[in-house]
């Protein structure tokens, strides 16, 4: 009788091992828009820094992105090495650059669209294939710039190396840029505010005691939506990771903020 318990025991301890799925790691690769912030920067977000909300606990989100990094320099820093060493068969690396390739008075950051832009892309997905990792592409995320009350595709060029480049290689695509322009675009230029670092000195944030006028990086509210959009295009991929989105992620889609990056 005993020994059957135990058998018993083993059995079922052995279907749920095998039903529960394996851990995975999404790494990203990025810039201040994805990057993290501390607490001294609030409300300052990188969308990076809430994907986590989009996944059960069984995926850990690595955000090595960082502020002022373009597709060459995150490389030639040596940031990049981080994620080799640490990346293995079955993870998924998202990658997102451009607002600071744009930088082309500075030759440490600044790659051309139709040239090096592309070349170290691949570099990132070739690096990723050769470790079993599975790659996405991230066209860069939209600027908030209306001109007569039209939102300007601010990375054109950017976004549009990021698809061939996607196509060319079979690489899977998030097309951030388009997402996200149609998402500024349908709230208008007074209503988009309030997901961008854009204050009066009226509004009395601490970190802006004289307003802030950056229509490039997020509030909290700004970054929690960029994730939202990020993780829905990604569910929609097909990719093991896929299916490790959650279709409900009020941590992405509240309208409150919670001062700090927490799901709930």
């Amino acid at each position: 009788m005993i020994r059957a318990t135990c058998l018993l025991i083993f059995f079922l301890s052995a279907m749920a091992s095998a039903a529960a799925p394996a851990p995975m790691q999404v790494f990203i690769a990025g810039d201040s828009t994805a990057a993290e912030w501390g607490p001294e920067f609030y409300p300052q977000f990188g969308w990076g820094m809430v994907l986590k909300c989009a996944f059960d606990d069984d995926v850990t989100v690595r955000n090595y992105a960082l502020s002022g990094r373009s597709s060459k320099s995150f490389i030639e820093e040596g940031q990049f090495a981080r994620i080799e060493r640490e990346m293995k068969a079955g993870d998924t690396l998202l990658i997102q650059f451009g607002h600071n390739d744009q930088k082309i008075g500075d030759r440490s950051r600044y790659t051309a669209p139709d040239g090096d832009y592309r070349t170290w892309l691949m570099r990132y997905v070739e690096s990723a294939r050769a470790k079993g990792v599975q790659p996405v592409l991230i066209t860069p995320v939209a600027r908030r710039l209306f001109e007569k009350g039209v939102l300007v595709d601010s990375h054109a060029p950017y976004a549009k190396a990021v698809r061939e480049v996607a196509a060319q290689s079979g690489t899977p695509l998030i097309d951030l840029t388009a997402d996200s322009m149609q998402w500024i675009s349908k709230l208008g230029d007074e209503s988009s505010k309030r997901y961008y670092l854009v204050y009066t000195r009226e509004d009395r944030v601490p970190r802006f005691p004289n307003g802030s006028q950056d229509n490039s990086h997020f509030s909290e509210l700004g970054a929690r939506k960029v994730a939202d959009l990020v993780a829905t295009r990604l569910a929609e991929l097909n990719l093991p990771v896929s299916k490790r989105i959650k279709a409900s992620r009020p941590g992405l889609t509240r309208n409150t903020a919670l001062g700090a990056p927490r799901c709930s």
